[in-house]
């Protein structure tokens, strides 16, 4: 029980700024200002809100796919590396609040920065063996 009180607090924050993000318009705002340099470099831009947003949620990061499932099929491009990017991310900030939480470790600026650029080299690559491999 205590462990739940002491993570409580961070949980009901996380889920109210996913919340937030999502309802905001944010995500697709960003998508959209970086669309033109996405577009020269061959990465799809409609990913972007989810490679934001898979870092801090997994149900959202879901209901992206859900979308473009429904908007490209399931067999599009888009799709195949959207399915990748989802089965090769993790949550990071709900693990890291979760575990480190948990065991009560403060100083997380290393494991964030670590799993973060994990992600993005995940996303990344998601494209290029999506490419080379699922044309």
């Amino acid at each position: 029980m205590r462990t739940v009180v002491f993570i409580a607090p961070t949980m009901i924050a996380l889920l109210l700024a996913v919340g937030m993000l999502r309802e905001s318009g944010l995500l697709n705002w960003i998508a959209e200002a970086v669309r033109p340099v996405a577009q020269k470099v061959g990465f799809p831009a409609e990913l972007v809100p989810m490679g934001l947003l898979r870092p801090v949620s997994g149900s959202g990061a879901s209901a992206i796919l859900l979308g473009i499932y429904e908007d490209h099929g399931a067999d599009s491009f888009l799709a195949k590396c959207a399915s990748v990017v989802a089965g090769s991310t993790e949550t990071t900030f709900y693990a890291v609040t979760m575990y480190y939480s948990a065991a009560g470790i403060t100083k997380i600026r290393h494991t964030l920065f670590s799993a973060l650029l994990a992600d993005f080299t995940a996303i990344v690559l998601s494209v290029v063996t999506v490419s080379l491999l699922l044309p």
